[in-house]
C-alpha cells in the first residue's frame, strides 16, 4: 500500500467543471436576438433554453417551460460530460458559461413543481444545489 502525499486531501471532491465559452450565445440575447433565435442558432448551448424557459414560466406556459428547460439541461448534460464531468461534482455559477446549464435546471424544477411532478421538482433542486449553492441561492430555489 503507498502513503499518499502529505498535501493530498483525500476527502476533496472533482474539480470544478468549467464549461466552454457561451459568449457568443450571451452576446446575441444582450445584442436583442430573441431566446428562440439564439437556442436555434446555438441548440447545443443551454443559455437560449434556459431563457426560453424562464420566459414561458412567467407567462404562465409550464409544460411549455418544462420542454425547453429538459432540453437545456439535457444540452448542458451533454457539454458537461465532454468537459470531464463524472456525473457530480461542483459546477460553479462564478463561471459564466455555466450559468445556462444552471438556469435550466432551476427552471426545469419549477416548471416540474407547476405541472405537479414533485419528485422531478425536488431531484432538479438537489441537482442544483448540489453543483453550487450560490447558483440555488441566486436563481431563488436555496
Amino acid at each position: 500500500m503507498t502513503t499518499p502525499p502529505a498535501n493530498q486531501n483525500l476527502l476533496s471532491g472533482p474539480p470544478p467543471t468549467l464549461l466552454p465559452s457561451d459568449a457568443a450565445a450571451a452576446d446575441a440575447l444582450r445584442a436583442g436576438d430573441t431566446p428562440d433565435t439564439v437556442a436555434a442558432r446555438f441548440p447545443a448551448i443551454s443559455l437560449g433554453w434556459a431563457v426560453l424557459a424562464e420566459d414561458a414560466l412567467r407567462a404562465g406556459r409550464p409544460v411549455e417551460a418544462y420542454a425547453y428547460a429538459r432540453t437545456g439541461y439535457h444540452r448542458g448534460l451533454d457539454q458537461l460530460r465532454r468537459s470531464g464531468w463524472k456525473g457530480h461534482g461542483p459546477v460553479p455559477w462564478s463561471h459564466e458559461p455555466n450559468r445556462g446549464f444552471l438556469r435550466a435546471l432551476a427552471a426545469l424544477s419549477r416548471a416540474a413543481a407547476e405541472i405537479n411532478d414533485g419528485e422531478e421538482a425536488a431531484r432538479c433542486r438537489q441537482f442544483l444545489t448540489d453543483s453550487d449553492p450560490a447558483a440555488a441561492a441566486e436563481l431563488g430555489l436555496a
